[in-house]
């Protein structure tokens, strides 16, 4: 099979594989503008379904609640997830860097089911009320192993003569860490902040044990909505949604993108710094 032959059939599994993933939220979103208030034909051209979900109260306090824990959590967890990616690095012994891994691992490929029920027993053990604290509290724990897996590939890409020509210099532990660490693995915290950003906006499976009466999220309350029937209100918040989290994406490539070059020009001034310090040694 020649080249340009195998490369056809590549780019068009591709785009099966995207079209079925796609289509229905595309699906979705064009019934979002439905006059018809159903899902089986297509009576005409309205926002009127959109107006609605702006005019709920309840469901904007709603898209606020779960803004707030998503950003908070994606902060907390994401400083968390730094110095605990430092500290599996920074394990002399191999064994203990491969025990603190898996146990990080541990959280991320348990179900959700598991990790919610444990969570609520924990909570109502310990007396937290289930509400905000208990959500935000659930976000972070899930959230922080994947800000570890985020940052730990680029620690492990980092040079270790950046960190001595550092030292050689004169520069303490805070100013190595802020100085030449930081905005190395730069690119690194930004991805774990929006992944983390992403799966708190997305879960609702661990939210479901967690929440309480008068608080919830949009996913929980979308579902509650599905439940009791179908209401094209449901396809406009979901597309609202939808544009919400590309606009995260474009903004995590646009970071990404910034904080590379940022990287670069640091490996630069390091290599630079290491150059002055071997100049320097008699």
């Amino acid at each position: 099979m020649s080249e340009s032959r195998r490369w056809r059939w590549s780019n068009l599994y591709l785009i099966a594989v995207f079209a079925i993933m796609y289509a229905p939220i595309f699906y979705l979103m064009a019934y979002s503008f439905n006059s018809g208030g159903t899902m089986h034909g297509y009576d005409g051209f309205t926002l009127d379904w959109y107006r609605e979900v702006f005019a709920d109260t309840r469901l904007l306090i709603i898209v606020l609640n779960t803004l707030v824990i998503a950003l908070l959590s994606g902060l907390l967890s994401t400083v968390l997830g730094v110095f605990g990616a430092l500290a599996i690095h920074e394990a002399r012994r191999r064994r203990t860097k491969n025990t603190l891994l898996s146990f990080n691992n541990v959280l991320i490929v348990s179900p959700d089911v598991i990790i919610g029920a444990s969570f609520l027993i924990l909570f109502t053990m310990i007396g937290i009320r289930l509400g905000f604290v208990s959500v935000l509290l659930a976000h972070i724990a899930f959230s922080v192993p994947i800000v570890v897996l985020m940052v730990l590939p680029k620690l492990q890409e980092m040079s270790p003569t950046l960190i001595d020509a550092a030292r050689d210099l004169g520069a303490s532990r805070w100013q190595v860490l802020t100085g030449v660490v930081l905005p190395f693995i730069k690119p690194g915290i930004f991805a774990g902040f929006f992944m983390a950003l992403t799966y708190s906006l997305d879960d609702f499976a661990v939210t479901f044990f967690v929440t309480g009466n008068g608080f919830s999220t949009l996913s929980v309350e979308i579902y509650s909505r599905a439940r009791q029937g179908i209401s094209l209100s449901i396809n406009a918040l979901s597309t609202l949604i939808f544009l919400f989290t590309m606009l995260l994406v474009a903004g995590y490539y646009f970071l990404t993108r910034r904080s590379g070059t940022g990287a670069q020009a640091a490996a630069g001034r390091g290599g630079a710094a290491r150059g002055a310090a071997k100049e320097g040694t008699p």
